[in-house]
């Protein structure tokens, strides 16, 4: 038995709602990387979101407990419900960090993320302390932190969903059952979610 730390690979993301898209990148990344886990960290606000367009964090947390149900490789967290808002990445994994000793935290991001890296709370910090594993994004431009040693690029599949295209699916009287789980679909259904 190695007694190395458990690579615990982190998806932030406010899951407005969670789809597939997201279930098979974190599937990706468990079945084709070293990660032993990923965990889904909901959001409860990004700074760079329009908050009025978010279900509440409770309804958000629950469609991705539904989501991930039994699936031993993957676990939700609501860690950042109960740190200072809006929510920076640094900030949540020195806490994470610190919270779980045991574990080797690589945050899990979309490649269209590096081009605006730079503006990234302590980016440079980030990179010291932390890998990042990238996924392909559609109309990703280039980089400065292309060639990053803390940044692995990871040949995942080419996703172009997105929970905007769902959410206004649904708006518009879409049937949008199979870009969802199951009982994801059935939630927001009961709910009424994204009707308005």
């Amino acid at each position: 038995m190695s007694s190395s730390p458990s690579k615990t690979g982190l998806l932030f993301g406010s899951f407005n709602p969670i789809h597939s898209g997201h279930l098979m990148i974190a599937s990706f990344m468990a079945e084709y990387t070293d990660l032993d886990q990923v965990w889904f960290v909901v959001s409860p606000h990004n700074p760079l979101k329009e908050k009025s367009s978010l279900l509440a964090d409770y309804h958000r947390l629950t469609m991705v407990n539904l989501a991930i149900e039994d699936d031993s490789r993957f676990r939700s967290s609501n860690i950042e419900f109960k740190l200072p808002q809006p929510s920076y990445t640094i900030d949540t994994l020195t806490y994470i960090s610190e919270k779980f000793p045991g574990k080797e935290f690589v945050l899990i991001a979309g490649s269209d993320n590096l081009p605006t890296f730079h503006k990234w709370k302590n980016h440079e910090e980030l990179l010291r302390q932390y890998h990042i594993y990238l996924y392909p994004r559609p109309g990703t431009k280039a980089s400065p932190f292309d060639q990053h040693p803390s940044i692995t690029k990871v040949d995942a599949p080419l996703i172009t969903l997105s929970s905007s295209f769902i959410r206004k699916g649904i708006r518009d009287g879409k049937n949008m059952r199979y870009f969802l789980p199951e009982k994801v679909w059935k939630y927001a259904e009961e709910m009424h979610f994204y009707r308005m």
